[in-house]
């Protein structure tokens, strides 16, 4: 099993937050983390951070953990992505996904109209582009050369890298088959090892259909990790944030978050929290998520805990184990995350 973590963030783009993450990833590589992903919400964009990033790193894998498919044409995500793994020395891979309603209407201005079928002909066509092929596509959502105009099919002028990795960031059974069908990764959320198949049924009925094995994908999920006799506290700090995914992370009808913590156990918890924060009631939707939810989502607890945690993702396929170091500073934070990659070392060696 490899250690991934994360950089950037929904609340991030704070003057000198790119040197702080720069730094804290520099430090994460000597201690051993694999991979590093960045976030694309509404603060920092998934690219331009890695670019900055590959520049001062020197083992550790980057990936966008995801660029949003409905804010670039699939061609400029293509080309985004064969120049980032230029300069990462193809220590780059590309996570995509789809986001939701609200960023995707709110924010970008598009319409989130058949998200998976869109999903579909972004991945087919940045392969494509990748194999350095002409981007000649016939889609629903895209046709390329636009009709009635004076454009031709183009190939990209960089090299061919028809091996670079694509991951997909996807929750719904559907989205989760279309990850197993076309994808060489998954980058999950709202996931607990005691419920792996409400994700890993639908993502066995995509490689299935493929004609592959779910061994065929890598499968990248975490949480929080603390090492401490008293995890109590955290539990409860971790409680808003949970809220926030269940109640607003999508609209009052769609939010593929909630759905999946309804098929891994919690779709009784799932409902009051979102009943409770679409109704302005942000602190009670806080104290209606379960301990048991957020146990399930993190690693908090004695080091004894945190390696039976630690099997658990081994066990349900878990291959690369993406954590959230705790502590209050930087060096408590790095503290954390080397203990962590030491267990993992010892409870999932490769």
């Amino acid at each position: 099993m490899r250690v991934a973590i994360g950089v950037g963030g929904a609340d991030s783009g704070a003057p000198g937050s790119v040197e702080k993450a720069a730094a804290f990833c520099i430090e994460a590589e000597k201690l051993g983390v694999d991979q590093a992903w960045s976030a694309e919400a509404w603060g920092f964009d998934a690219v331009t951070i890695l670019a900055f990033l590959a520049a001062r790193l020197e083992r550790i894998t980057l990936g966008t953990g995801i660029m949003q498919i409905s804010a670039r044409t699939p061609s400029m995500t293509a080309m985004t992505a064969l120049s980032l793994a230029t300069l990462c020395q193809g220590r780059f891979i590309l996570g995509l996904g789809a986001s939701g309603p609200q960023v995707v209407e709110g924010l970008q201005g598009q319409s989130f109209r058949k998200p998976m079928t869109r999903m579909r002909e972004v991945v087919e066509i940045v392969r494509m582009a990748c194999r350095g092929e002409k981007l000649a596509y016939q889609g629903e959502h895209y046709v390329l050369p636009r009709p009635g105009g004076e454009g031709k099919a183009l190939r990209l002028s960089q090299p061919a890298n028809p091996e670079l990795p694509i991951y997909l960031a996807t929750l719904s059974p559907r989205g989760l088959a279309l990850t197993g069908e076309l994808a060489d990764g998954w980058l999950g959320t709202s996931f607990t090892p005691e419920h792996a198949e409400a994700h890993l049924a639908h993502l066995r009925r995509g490689v299935e259909r493929a004609g592959r094995k779910l061994s065929d994908i890598t499968l990248c999920v975490g949480g929080s990790v603390a090492i401490t006799d008293d995890p109590e506290p955290l539990v409860e700090a971790a409680k808003p944030r949970l809220a926030f995914t269940l109640g607003a992370m999508g609209s009052a009808t769609t939010n593929f978050y909630n759905d999946a913590f309804k098929r891994g156990g919690f779709e009784d918890a799932a409902v009051e929290v979102q009943r409770l924060w679409l109704e302005g009631k942000r602190a009670e939707a806080a104290r209606a998520v379960p301990d048991a939810m957020v146990e399930r989502t993190n690693l908090f607890g004695p080091e004894a805990h945190v390696r039976a945690r630690i099997r658990k993702y081994r066990d349900a396929g878990v291959a690369v184990l993406r954590v959230a170091p705790a502590g209050q500073t930087p060096a408590e934070r790095l503290d954390t995350l080397g203990r962590s990659v030491e267990l993992v070392r010892e409870e999932a060696p490769d």
